[in-house]
């Protein structure tokens, strides 16, 4: 099982971006897959959610700017960021949920500045 993240980098605030996942095709239709999100000091966090049945659930830091999606035909998982704040600083993770499992990627980090 492989994620692997990128998109990545800095930002000013108020500003834009997309992570994307690149996922093994054996579990990404099958898994539900998504976000997570650690900033220095703090726990890591949900940030969004794509269950197995295609149900997207987002935490409430993150509504209304966030949105996730993905792409069965390139086995991509993406999200997209708009809006952005000084505190969604942190390293964003992709997840993919597989029965009692979950596979993380490596990383990807984010910064915006104000």
């Amino acid at each position: 099982v492989q994620l692997v993240e990128s998109g990545g980098g800095s930002v000013q605030a108020g500003g834009s971006a997309k992570l994307s996942c690149a996922a093994s095709g054996d579990i990404f239709i099958s898994c539900g897959m998504g976000w997570y999100r650690q900033a220095p000091g703090n726990e890591r966090e949900l940030v969004s959610i794509i269950s197995g049945v295609g149900t997207t659930t987002y935490a409430e830091s993150v509504k209304g700017r966030f949105t996730s999606s993905k792409d069965n035909s390139k086995n991509t998982l993406y999200l997209h960021m708009n809006s952005l704040k000084t505190e969604d600083t942190a390293v964003y993770y992709c997840t993919a949920d597989c029965g009692n499992f979950r596979y993380w990627g490596q990383g990807t980090q984010v910064t915006v500045s104000s």
